[in-house]
């Protein structure tokens, strides 16, 4: 089976290709050459999900997940959340991200915080969405090179070191993408 994984990220993609069974052949918009700029304009992660899942079935009629993640810190109310890939600004990077909400985070006690991931699969009779949560707390020095975003100030609840200190497959059994890739293949699994 041929499924789009609607990204360009390629950690993000060689993350979840390495957790995709042998029979499903994983390709990204990069493969099908969609280089659409995917409108993101919904106002929760898992609306973010479905837009980007929809768009490729619509225009390039394949089955496709999408996933949208965010980061939720509990003494930010939940941010930045669906916000996450552009706290700093929407031309800013990890390193601006990361800065900001240390920043912000300076006068709190309370670092616990999840990240959030919801997959939404988009295939003609199929549509359905897939959640998972990693619980954990926010660090306060980036520590770590493994891995994108978020993941040198992350650390998982019940481990001593953050996902940027954790190879792949590590992170992937534990990961909230995990977690949701799971969910996704259990359910393609009774499908197929």
């Amino acid at each position: 089976m041929k499924l789009v994984f609607a990204t360009h990220n390629q950690h993000k993609f060689r993350e979840v290709k390495a957790l995709m069974p042998s029979h499903i052949t994983l390709v990204s918009l990069t493969d099908i050459e969609c280089f659409d700029d995917i409108p993101e304009t919904a106002e929760t992660i898992e609306g973010n999900a479905q837009l980007k899942a929809d768009y490729v079935r619509e225009h390039y009629n394949l089955p496709c997940f999408a996933d949208d993640t965010g980061l939720e810190v509990t003494a930010l109310n939940g941010a930045p959340g669906v916000y996450s890939a552009r706290y700093a600004g929407p031309d800013n990077n990890a390193e601006a991200n990361m800065s900001k909400l240390l920043a912000n985070l300076e006068d709190k006690d309370d670092r616990s915080a999840q990240f959030k991931s919801v997959i939404a699969l988009s295939s003609r009779g199929m549509e359905e969405l897939f959640t998972g949560i990693c619980k954990g707390e926010i660090i306060y020095t980036p520590i770590g090179d493994q891995g994108f975003g978020y993941d040198p100030i992350f650390q998982p609840e019940g481990f001593t070191k953050t996902f940027a200190e954790m190879s792949q497959q590590e992170k992937g059994e534990i990961s909230h993408r995990g977690k949701a890739i799971a969910l996704l293949l259990e359910y393609l699994n009774a499908w197929l």
